[in-house]
């Protein structure tokens, strides 16, 4: 995770030209968790935020990271990846720019992020793989960029779930965080 937060930060991003951090908070970066957050580097994030070309992208990756990014949420938050307000949707970022970089299949990059959302948020993930099984989807049948959308992903959407399902045995009720 720390390591995909730093390269998300760092790396020069259409995410960070045309999304909000670059626009209508451009003025306020240093106010989300994924900036004002950061405690793993000497200097504040800000300091990192879009400076590197680390990864290579070309015009037409960047605008296909774009693209990706804002279908893909987590359940820490409201927001697309578009808006990477907190250390997971940097992390996305990060792998959405590696994968596009490296010329994966979109259908197979949303897999892979879902892989990583499933990692930082696994009771998240295991009720709504449950909510799928129940109304006869496996999880290994899933259409990954369906379940990374706002209705099962977002914080709303992550909860309109759970109260779906309703509680699992075996499991507390505490969520995840966007802590180092």
């Amino acid at each position: 995770m720390d390591f995909l937060w730093a390269l998300g930060l760092a790396q020069k991003s259409i995410v960070y030209e045309e999304g909000p951090l670059g626009t209508q908070y451009k003025n306020k970066q240093g106010n989300f968790a994924s900036t004002g957050g950061w405690t793993l580097g000497k200097k504040d994030a800000v300091n990192y935020l879009n400076k590197f070309d680390l990864i290579a992208l070309t015009p037409d990756q960047q605008k296909l990271v774009g693209e990706i990014a804002k279908n893909i949420y987590r359940p820490c938050c409201g927001n697309s990846t578009w808006f990477p307000d907190c250390n997971h949707g940097m992390a996305a970022l990060a792998a959405i720019e590696l994968l596009v970089f490296n010329n994966i299949p979109e259908e197979q990059i949303y897999r892979e992020v879902l892989k990583l959302n499933s990692f930082w948020f696994p009771d998240t993930y295991l009720t709504t793989a449950v909510y799928f099984d129940r109304n006869g989807t496996s999880w290994n049948r899933v259409n990954a960029k369906e379940v990374l959308g706002d209705k099962y992903s977002s914080s709303r959407g992550a909860s309109d779930i759970t109260q779906k399902v309703g509680p699992l045995p075996g499991k507390d009720t505490g969520g995840g965080s966007c802590g180092a």
